[in-house]
């Protein structure tokens, strides 16, 4: 192979590498229990600046021995106890903030597919599979279907 080609294949490489959503390649844990404390800081002596409740998706931006900096799909951050968050995927409806509007959940994916329920911005869900710009989630009360990807945050 050629310098010239080595070095296309390179710059290829590093541009489908930094054109991935960050988000994609970032760890993400989800909260284990309700009434769990985001803090100011790494420690119980830091204040709570949020509560959150079971599911919660989280991005992981730092680790500082027992704690976790996190920040959360509205852009809030802080730290949590590690042992308070766990590797199951979830997601949340980020679509429709500050209004009453609800996103569709369908029975299979596809814009055109029966659907099965509506859910409002802030929902949580876990997530069952993940298909071509859809998610297949389950939401705690029992309902499960289909939500298009770009209406949640979470992994």
């Amino acid at each position: 192979m050629s310098v010239h080609s080595r070095l296309l294949l390179l710059i290829i490489l590093f541009s489908i590498m930094f054109s991935l959503p960050y988000t994609a390649i970032a760890e993400m844990l989800s909260v284990n229990g309700n009434k769990v404390n985001l803090r100011s800081g790494p420690g119980q002596k830091y204040n709570v600046r949020w509560e959150y409740g079971d599911g919660f998706p989280l991005q992981v931006l730092k680790k500082k021995g027992k704690w976790v900096k996190v920040k959360d799909f509205e852009g809030d951050s802080g730290w949590i106890y590690r042992k308070l968050l766990l590797s199951k995927p979830q997601m949340i409806v980020k679509a429709n903030r500050n209004t009453d509007q609800k996103i569709n959940i369908r029975k299979e994916p596809g814009t055109g597919k029966k659907i099965v329920g509506k859910a409002y911005y802030g929902v949580v869900f876990s997530t069952i599979e993940q298909k071509s710009g859809w998610v297949k989630v389950k939401h705690e009360s029992g309902l499960e279907g289909w939500i298009k990807r770009s209406l949640l945050w979470g992994y």
